[in-house]
């Protein structure tokens, strides 16, 4: 291939060049006439030392006599473009075509990436180095110490990789120093040629495509592409494939079934690039048309996921007979990160996305959606890529071994049924409609309300019934609440994506502490942020079980407050009643003690009661306290216990006629009914039905009797209050009211 430069100057006067060119700042026209006849035309050009052929123009020039001259150089260019090379050997055996790939040996090693939580072991390498330096330049032996530090170093290493997060393994599976898909093909084939092209005019990068041998079999492999730097991250689009990378893989898996190769995948992808340009040119179609087609190639399939699998843009050449993970490997519907910001409304909550997700290798390994998991070495694939590299092969050859012995029907089978025993299903159980209309609750910390009533009840009786000043199980309850509601509020600063401020404030105000007064923009920062969390927390339907604990907590310092002011009151109420009334009261007491047990009834001791009682009225009267009622001691409580006890046999009266009367198949129709829809006219119809078979076959007299008994008693009770409200049990002040 040969090119030609032209240069017009003015060779009388003008701007010169080192080489003899010269600027001419005038117009210049040349016409066609010069191009035809004399721009190609040799004889007429001096060819001059430093290879440019240079004419004297005729009919061009000035009034002076001066003339244009046309310098033309001959410069050579390459014998054969990209791919091909100058001398190719037909007689190749074996080896790798590497002019027909882009990818090359980088000229510099990458850069060593350190994730935060490896931080700790970092301190230790460069301990031991450090000791290893001390002993070179002293000559002394420190090799019981470098020993030392260097099991302690192994042992830290594998405490931390044999307990790793989901979160960590996901920042492992993204390692940049990560081996790609084309590191591990070029690791475990003897031979690699790569394919391009989708046929259709493009080549998309992020996707390879090639055949490649092991053990003298042939191999189609399809892998997503990574880039080993900055560069070709770029080239590569971050290994998100585009409608034509499906579409050439799609031309390869069709490739592979007609000529009988087994297909080999590797999956590492953070997704299909959703781009506009995608969309419009059907990303969503190359995908589905991949997954529909996979499922039909009648030769053997194993995938391996290497790195990250995200959602479809993995599943596109992913549906094999094998699914193998690598141990640091993971594969999810959506990144941790998008996750936690539609649920908890930001991306922060990411390590508690990635735990619900279950991404991890072994996570899929015991819900049998991948069918092995590769080791890795220490510190991950990047720590020893050609080991990983060499663990992958063994799981593909055992893998191809046990698929090649199954003929075609076996194989689609095989492929078949892998899918469809993934997850699971339940029959006869109706759902809950509360569940079932609201499956993604943005707090994921939802509690029972019934369950947070009965707690609060709960804690309620023990703070108003406790007989000693402190209650210790009270103490525990509200003490667990508090920190309860503390771990609540936390995670909600966490989602909310304050966390961050919120330590920063915390800082401050510790640094603040000495001073009297805060100071005046650290106080509006506070408010700031209160107000912002008040905003956040105020949303509906958002997170319900914190407000749910901060109402129980505030009723419980509610009761706690009036508790406190009872007691109080009680103490001062106590010390002005004179010892004598106490005195007639207390012989009160052993007399209606007496009454019950059936001895007779003293009168003179009544008349000393009714004459207390007038007294203490005027002791409380002067303590500017008001009588509101009184009432009997343990009256109410044993009322309430009897209604109790004939509500458990109204109860257990019902169960035995629904046993007798075989109507529990008529209740789970009801049930399942209203799952369906609670106001239809076959659940009210499945209701009255079941009334009138109860009424009908329960005996109610003698129920029906005990309730009477019960109103009856009631009223008595009531006719005895000696004003109208009746205070439950004991005398109690609220407000300024006895």
């Amino acid at each position: 291939m040969t090119t030609i430069s032209l240069v017009a100057g003015n060779c009388g006067r003008g701007r010169g060049y080192e080489d003899g060119r010269f600027e001419f700042r005038s117009n210049l026209y040349l016409g066609k006439d010069f191009l035809a006849s004399d721009l190609f035309n040799n004889n007429p050009f001096r060819r001059k030392a430093n290879g440019c052929l240079s004419k004297a123009l005729k009919g061009f020039g000035n009034g002076n006599g001066r003339r244009f001259r046309v310098i033309a150089r001959v410069k050579k260019g390459k014998k054969h473009d990209y791919p091909w090379p100058d001398n190719i050997d037909l007689d190749i055996k074996d080896g790798h075509l590497t002019y027909l790939s882009h990818f090359k040996p980088l000229a510099e090693k990458p850069k060593p990436v350190t994730l935060p939580f490896e931080k700790p072991l970092v301190d230790l390498e460069k301990k031991i180095i450090e000791v290893c330096r001390m002993a070179d330049e002293t000559g002394l032996d420190f090799t019981d110490q470098i020993g030392a530090l260097e099991n302690k170093y192994q042992q830290a290493l594998k405490d931390l990789y044999t307990h790793l997060t989901p979160i960590q393994r996901l920042a492992i599976a993204r390692h940049p120093n990560r081996p790609t898909a084309l590191d591990h093909i070029l690791n475990i084939t003897e031979k690699w040629v790569e394919l391009h092209g989708d046929r259709a005019g493009y080549d998309d990068p992020a996707m390879v495509t090639g055949i490649g041998t092991m053990d003298g079999k042939s191999y189609m492999f399809i892998g997503q592409q990574k880039g080993r730097n900055t560069k070709e991250n770029i080239f590569r689009n971050f290994a998100m494939p585009t409608p034509h990378g499906y579409r050439k893989a799609l031309r390869m898996m069709k490739y592979a079934d007609h000529h009988g190769l087994p297909i080999v995948t590797f999956v590492d992808t953070p997704g299909a690039y959703a781009d506009l340009k995608s969309e419009e040119l059907g990303q969503g179609e190359a995908i589905a048309n991949n997954l529909r087609t996979m499922f039909g190639l009648k030769v053997p399939i194993v995938t391996v996921v290497i790195g990250e699998g995200g959602s479809g843009g993995a599943l596109a050449i992913a549906c094999p007979n094998k699914l193998f993970m690598l141990e640091n490997s993971v594969l999810y519907v959506a990144s941790p990160e998008a996750c936690a910001a539609i649920l908890w409304k930001s991306s922060q909550a990411a390590p508690k996305a990635a735990e619900k997700l279950r991404i991890t290798a072994q996570e899929h390994y015991k819900r049998k959606i991948a069918d092995g998991i590769i080791p890795e070495p220490l510190g991950g694939a990047h720590a020893d890529p050609v080991w990983t590299s060499q663990q992958i092969r063994l799981a593909i050859t055992q893998a191809m071994d046990e698929l090649t012995k199954m003929d075609m029907e076996e194989l689609l089978r095989h492929r078949m049924l892998k899918f469809r025993s993934i997850g699971g299903f339940q029959e006869g159980k109706p759902v809950e409609p509360e569940r079932k209309r609201n499956m993604k609750p943005s707090d994921a910390s939802r509690l029972n309300a019934a369950d947070i009533e009965s707690d609060l009840e709960k804690l309620k009786k023990n703070i108003l019934e406790a007989k000693v000043p402190s209650d210790p199980i009270t103490d525990q309850a509200i003490e667990k609440l508090k920190q309860d509601v503390d771990n609540e509020v936390t995670r909600a600063f966490i989602s909310m994506g304050l966390q961050e401020k919120l330590e920063s404030l915390k800082l401050e105000l510790s640094r603040a502490s000495d001073n009297q007064t805060l100071n005046r923009n650290l106080k509006v920062k506070v408010d700031k942020l209160m107000q912002k969390f008040k905003q956040n927390l105020s949303r509906p339907g958002a997170y319900l079980g914190l407000k749910q604990k901060l109402e129980k907590l505030s009723m419980v310092s509610r009761l706690i407050e009036q508790k406190e002011k009872g007691e109080k009151l009680k103490a001062e109420i106590n010390q002005k009643i004179p010892s004598e009334i106490k005195e007639k009261l207390e012989q009160l007491e052993t007399a209606q003690a007496n009454l019950s047990k059936g001895d007779p009834l003293d009168e003179d001791l009544v008349a000393e009661a009714v004459k207390a009682k007038k007294e203490l009225i005027e002791v409380l009267k002067s303590a500017n306290l008001e009588i509101v009622g009184v009432a009997k001691r343990k009256a109410a409580a044993e009322l309430q216990e009897k209604i109790v006890n004939v509500k458990k046999e109204i109860d257990g009266e019902i169960e035995r006629v629904i046993d007798v009367a075989g109507l529990h198949g008529k209740i789970e129709e009801l049930k399942a009914e209203m799952v369906i829809d609670s106001s239809s006219p076959k659940v009210e119809k499945l209701q009255a039905e079941i009334k009138e078979e109860i009424r009908t076959a329960l005996d109610d007299t003698a129920l029906k009797q005990k309730v009477e008994n019960l109103r009856r008693e009631f009223a008595t009770s009531s006719e005895e209050v000696i004003d109208e409200k009746v205070i439950d049990d004991k005398v109690i002040a609220e407000n300024g009211r006895w």
